[in-house]
């Protein structure tokens, strides 16, 4: 025996939606009434990111993907690397002559070494006082 009221339904894995519901989720996720889950939830939709392509398609605000904060790679960190030497080169031009300048206008020395020793004198009055520092890490309990 044939059954005869058997119908040619395809079950389907998605619903189709209408745009005027598709932008009706994204407008009220877009102005925080729903997160994306709740959307979800409260209408039904099937998809887990579903709501987050509608978003891309009819929102109004940038749902693009953001790209990683990974590390650089070798040749970028040379690059920058590189990059950095030739802007510190400049700056270093630019005080030498900034430098020179002034030496011409004050008619001074200004690059002139120090006379002051490596080590200052201490004054008369604590010369024959003994200067206790913080002990070293590295110094060995006596």
């Amino acid at each position: 025996m044939e059954n005869s009221n058997v119908s040619s339904y395809v079950k389907r894995s998605q619903k189709d939606y209408s745009l005027a519901f598709k932008l009706q989720v994204v407008n009220e996720v877009e102005k925080g009434l729903l997160n994306q889950d709740q959307a979800q939830r409260k209408y039904g939709i099937q998809g887990n990111s579903t709501i987050l392509i509608w978003l891309r398609k009819h929102g109004s605000l940038d749902w693009s993907p953001k790209k990683k904060m990974g590390k650089p790679t070798p040749n970028k960190q040379i690059r920058e690397l590189e990059k950095r030497i030739q802007r510190l080169e400049a700056e270093k031009e630019i005080l030498n002559r900034a430098i020179d300048i002034a030496d011409d206008m004050l008619s001074t020395d200004i690059r002139k070494k120090s006379t002051y020793p490596c080590r200052r004198k201490l004054p008369k009055a604590n010369r024959g006082k003994r200067i206790l520092r913080p002990p070293s890490r590295f110094s060995i309990g006596l």
